[in-house]
């Protein structure tokens, strides 16, 4: 209905004044808009902008309570923390164990040094064979239990990795939910996408809002966008980027001129809605066509503009 509308109202001023050779086309203003709406639910806890107020990039405008999620936050940070408390301790046995290792190496040494001692007894006929094969035995003895320390230090370190690697393998999912929690409580943060003026604000502080919900309504007005229609002769002498001259009203039969920059035109042509028109103008075929104009701050979304070629 909006493209009706505005081919009407440019076919309608063309026939007015062809006759008269004024202008070449003519349209209605518009900007780029954006709506920017609430990405989580809740009470909008605060609102820093009004209507009209233009907005940097970047600029914290307004906050949805993200009570609930804190709390949400903080169950799973317990949750992590009960976790890491059923953990076991695998350090005093291995304590234990290790220092029974230490005193079987200090009698090792001991043996070590018997059997040197005996054995040079034994060369110098000053001992029987009988205590050499003894401090032989003890020292075979003592090996056999090293190595069952040795062992025994192994299993309690893998059997304490094994339970607590259980408990642990729960850890990483509640970590995962509290990342979730994390982002969507920073989305309870609106913060302002690209600079521009609000135009319309949807919402009022301590009001809920729904995900998906409009907060408000974005436009850069420093750039105005005329959208015109033209002709099909006129097509042919027109080229993207080309600078032309538009025009608004300025008082009773005066116009403010701005410089513009044709920057886009439809690759569709349009018929003339056959509800409305006569047989003759049916035949006609306009294309749409995008004129970008620096605002002085004069320029209005919704305001006419006339356009000479």
């Amino acid at each position: 209905m909006k493209n009706i509308y505005y081919i009407l109202f440019a076919l309608f001023v063309v026939s007015c004044n062809n006759s008269e050779n004024k202008r070449d086309a003519f349209g209605v203003f518009e900007a780029d808009e954006i709506i920017v709406s609430s990405e989580v639910a809740g009470k909008v806890v605060s609102l820093t902008f009004t209507e009209g107020q233009f907005l940097k990039a970047g600029e914290l405008v307004a906050m949805v309570d993200s009570t609930t999620l804190l709390l949400q936050r903080d169950q799973l940070l317990a949750s992590i923390q009960a976790l890491q408390q059923k953990t076991n301790d695998a350090q005093p046995a291995i304590n234990v164990l290790e220092q029974q290792l230490k005193v079987q190496n200090e009698q090792m040494t001991s043996l070590l040094k018997d059997q040197e001692r005996f054995s040079n007894l034994l060369k110098a006929q000053a001992t029987t064979v009988k205590k050499v094969d003894d401090v032989n035995t003890q020292i075979d003895v003592l090996k056999e239990q090293m190595q069952v320390t040795k062992k025994q230090i192994l299993q309690q370190q893998s059997t304490v990795a094994i339970q607590n690697r259980g408990v642990l393998s729960e850890r990483s999912p509640i970590e995962k939910k509290v990342d979730q929690v994390n982002d969507q409580i920073s989305r309870c943060k609106i913060i302002n996408p690209t600079n521009g003026s609000v135009i319309v604000k949807y919402v009022e502080e301590s009001e809920l809002v729904s995900i998906g919900k409009p907060i408000y309504k974005l436009a850069n007005l420093n750039s105005m966008i005329l959208r015109a229609y033209i002709s099909g002769d006129q097509l042919a002498t027109l080229k993207l980027q080309q600078n032309v001259k538009v025009f608004i009203d300025n008082g009773e039969d005066n116009f403010k001129e701005y410089v513009g920059t044709l920057t886009w035109i439809s690759d569709k042509a349009e018929f003339t809605p056959k509800t409305i028109q006569t047989k003759t103008e049916r035949s006609n075929l306009v294309y749409a066509a995008k004129i970008l104009v620096k605002n002085d701050g004069f320029i209005k979304i919704g305001m006419y503009g006339e356009v000479k070629f």
